[in-house]
């Protein structure tokens, strides 16, 4: 008798290895981004919007999640034109390409997110000049094929977007004893129930909440990164 459960069966097995191959591929690209390479924890790169909009958990999801989608698209595009682009114009177009994604993104969030826009202010332009969107583009969006590419560009973003809400929270928690103040500039009137008060009463830590406070825990953060990769 023939033992069917022994019988191989090439196109399963071909599915499998296929499936295992990618899972190879791209889960280095993941842990790279979220912690191994951390645009923020590692590179030390985007500082300045980090520290400057981190006030607030809003503040720092609004940014985050605008990182990320000009990280996708600009990864996206240089990934698109890496064997037609010139060595010797790759950087200046390169910087257009990033320039054109922070303007789209920009519009669409003065159009629908106005009071959020209003409130991030000079910092959504200046996501052109966040050193990590162009150092992706040039290390790997520019070696690498476009699913690679917009994976890496998602998890470089989530990184960036993940340390900006911790620090946001923290100070945001110590400054004001609240989670999600403001909620409504960013999910409209009626989210304003988002609003946590975790400290009733809380007369709020100024320092928190000012420039001092995003170097001092941003400097938290960065023991507490060191301290579990230590164990």
């Amino acid at each position: 008798m023939i033992n069917y459960s022994q019988v191989k069966r090439p196109g399963l097995n071909n599915m499998s290895e296929t499936k295992v191959s990618i899972i190879q591929e791209y889960t280095p690209i993941a842990q790279d981004g979220l912690w191994k390479n951390n645009a923020i924890f590692v590179q030390m790169l985007g500082l300045c919007p980090l520290l400057a909009v981190s006030n607030t958990v809003v503040n720092a999801l609004g940014l985050g999640l605008a990182t990320i989608m000009v990280l996708i698209l600009s990864n996206l595009f240089v990934s698109l034109i890496r064997n037609i682009i010139r060595p010797e114009i790759r950087l200046p177009v390169f910087v257009i390409i990033i320039a054109s994604a922070v303007t789209a993104i920009e519009l669409i969030m003065h159009a629908w997110f106005h009071e959020l826009y209003l409130v991030l202010g000079i910092f959504i332009p200046l996501i052109v000049t966040n050193c990590a969107i162009i150092a992706r583009a040039e290390s790997f969006a520019s070696k690498n094929t476009i699913g690679k590419s917009m994976f890496d560009g998602l998890m470089t973003g989530l990184g960036f977007a993940l340390v900006l809400l911790s620090l946001g929270a923290l100070r945001e928690i110590i400054g004001m004893g609240t989670l999600f103040s403001n909620a409504h500039i960013m999910f409209g009137n009626g989210m304003q129930w988002l609003t946590i008060e975790l400290f009733p009463n809380y007369d709020g830590f100024l320092l928190a909440v000012l420039p001092p406070g995003a170097f001092m825990g941003l400097a938290f953060l960065l023991a507490a990164r060191n301290l579990i990769n230590k164990k």
